[in-house]
């Protein structure tokens, strides 16, 4: 099987010096933020059962909690949660017809991020 390759073709691995839209930042920015809550469900349900298992249970994730590192982590899956959210209501306001034009494409992505990031700034300001 012999494939041809056209030598000609500008190839431009340096992801530093690609310029995506801004719409292309929030699609890849909401895939990421699926991503993390599929495997901090894990986490989530661990956390959970053990602190219904019994009362001992509680207390070491209570205790555990009050670590800075898993303040960090629950903080980041807070935060992907967030983004995900307002992501994907502004999706569903697309679905209703509103913002499928290139320009109202542009703007909706970035109230998208200007509102994800001031609310996880706020989350952070009330976990720590």
């Amino acid at each position: 099987m012999n494939i041809a390759v056209n030598s000609k073709r500008p190839v431009n691995l340096d992801l530093r010096t690609i310029k995506l839209p801004v719409t292309a930042y929030t699609s890849i920015l909401h895939r990421i933020s699926g991503v993390i809550l599929f495997v901090a469900i894990a986490i989530l349900l661990w956390m959970l059962d053990t602190s219904l298992s019994s009362e001992s249970g509680f207390e070491q994730v209570k205790s555990c909690l009050q670590n800075p590192l898993a303040k960090l982590v629950i903080w980041g899956i807070l935060s992907a949660l967030l983004y995900h959210l307002i992501a994907g209501v502004r999706h569903l306001v697309m679905d209703a017809g509103v913002g499928e034009g290139l320009e109202s494409g542009k703007r909706g992505s970035q109230v998208v991020i200007v509102v994800s990031a001031i609310v996880i700034v706020l989350l952070g300001v009330w976990i720590w």
